[in-house]
């Protein structure tokens, strides 16, 4: 039986498994893990798993990335990894008030609620799966800029084989998200770094090949670098690709909030792998670079800047490598995708009109995705089936969002447990051997 081999997208030709990519999260050369080639899928069994599952997205996810697992030794465990991870809902829901076919992906209904949650939870459960019985004890590295490190503190809170050190950007995400990444204790180690996201996550990819830290400390990552974090994010843009199709006979059109461009090239990959999506527009803050890149042709990553959509506050984002990899053509790449950059006012102006008209409250980071939509030309709309990427919940940014609407956010009640807890963090300099310290 053949194998889905797995290299890097710098060329090294070192080749791995699924389960080695999953477990190692970037290559050698430091370079993401992308496969040799992508799989096939079978359409009509993806119909039949869509309509005939109570649980949806994981009996979808046993179609959808087999190929992905084929010939790996978790090819045989990806349905109690899909059981276990990705029972969350993931609903498309129909925006009735919009003049023009309009839905809303809804991301936010996990544990941590936000979009993050199903990657996360995938990549605990692949890894503990990858477990030997004398295997040394992993050190997960993650940066986040806001809702990673709290979805993956989740998912891997009590874990005894796995340690979790979370680095964050002091001051620059919301006072919620921090709660949810200082609050675990246990395995979970908090650091908050004095600088931004892009020092985050230097240090992470710094401390990856350093030689001294390697052979202290078995890494990995939990970032969307990791390839066991993008799989399963296809899955629900495979779910709600065919739910908008049965809904309005057409493609489905996404607009996506993007920062580090992991679940932007989930969707990218889902499209390739024949489902129906036709244009996919990513959202940007004020963070340009992607916008800049695709009006240019020169990718110019720079340091980023602090907007109210802390999420993707991301100046050099990881994932263009694979999406560059995918489409080496610059020709064909900006045929594939566009891009918008949306700043802090239009973000809060969104907020104010979209819950006038639709009765809908976005977070930050969706108001950037139904701003980036309204901009669209008129007849980019009409007719077409849209679908904004609600990527977390508006509770998570309640300073931000109840000023503007009015009225208070329920916060969902695992949101509004997390926030009961106390906090732990430690304080570093964004330098590689303030992170080895505090680790050590």
């Amino acid at each position: 039986m053949s194998s889905m081999i797995y290299a890097s997208t710098r060329g090294d030709r070192t080749e791995v498994s699924l389960s080695d990519a999953i477990v190692r999260g970037l290559a050698p050369d430091g370079g993401l893990y992308v496969p040799r080639q992508l799989p096939s899928i079978d359409p009509a069994a993806l119909d039949a798993a869509a309509l005939g599952a109570a649980h949806r997205l994981p009996a979808l996810a046993r179609v959808a990335l087999r190929g992905f697992f084929e010939g790996d030794r978790l090819e045989a465990k990806l349905g109690e990894i899909a059981d276990a991870a990705l029972d969350l809902p993931a609903p498309t829901t129909a925006i009735d008030a919009a003049p023009d076919p309009l839905f809303a992906l809804e991301l936010y209904h996990g544990p941590t609620a936000a979009f993050k949650d199903f990657g996360a939870r995938f990549l605990a459960e692949s890894l503990q799966r990858t477990r030997g019985p004398r295997d040394e004890r992993l050190t997960i590295l993650v940066a986040t800029s806001g809702d990673t490190g709290g979805a993956v503190a989740a998912a891997f809170h009590r874990r005894p084989w796995v340690r979790v050190v979370i680095l964050y950007p002091k001051g620059l995400v919301s006072p919620r998200q921090e709660q949810q990444l200082t609050c675990w204790g246990e395995n979970v180690e908090s650091l908050r770094v004095a600088g931004t996201f892009d020092d985050c996550q230097r240090l992470v990819k710094e401390a990856f090949v350093d030689p001294a830290l390697g052979r202290r400390h078995r890494f990995s990552s939990a970032n969307s670098i990791n390839i066991g974090r993008l799989l399963p994010q296809m899955v629900y843009y495979v779910a709600s690709s065919l739910e908008v199709r049965r809904a309005t006979g057409r493609p489905a059109n996404y607009v996506i909030p993007a920062g580090n461009l992991g679940n932007a090239f989930a969707a990218i990959w889902a499209r390739e792998l024949g489902l129906p999506i036709e244009r996919i527009v990513l959202a940007h803050n004020a963070n340009r670079t992607v916008p800049d890149y695709l009006a240019s042709g020169e990718w110019r990553p720079r340091a980023s800047v602090a907007t109210l959509a802390s999420a993707m506050d991301v100046g050099n984002p990881s994932n263009m490598e694979r999406v560059r990899a995918l489409f080496p053509a610059f020709a064909t790449l900006r045929t594939r995708i566009t891009a918008d950059s949306i700043d802090d006012a239009a973000i809060r102006a969104r907020i104010v009109a979209d819950q006038r008209r639709f009765g809908r409250v976005w977070c930050p980071h969706t108001a950037a995705a139904a701003e980036a939509y309204a901009r669209l030309p008129a007849g980019d709309r009409a007719g077409r089936p849209w679908v904004l990427v609600a990527t977390a919940h508006p509770a998570k940014f309640n300073e931000i969002v109840e000023p503007l609407v009015g009225a208070p956010i329920e916060v969902p009640e695992s949101l509004a447990r997390l926030l009961s807890l106390p906090r732990r963090v430690t304080d570093i300099p964004p330098t590689l051997g303030a992170l080895a310290d505090a680790i050590a």
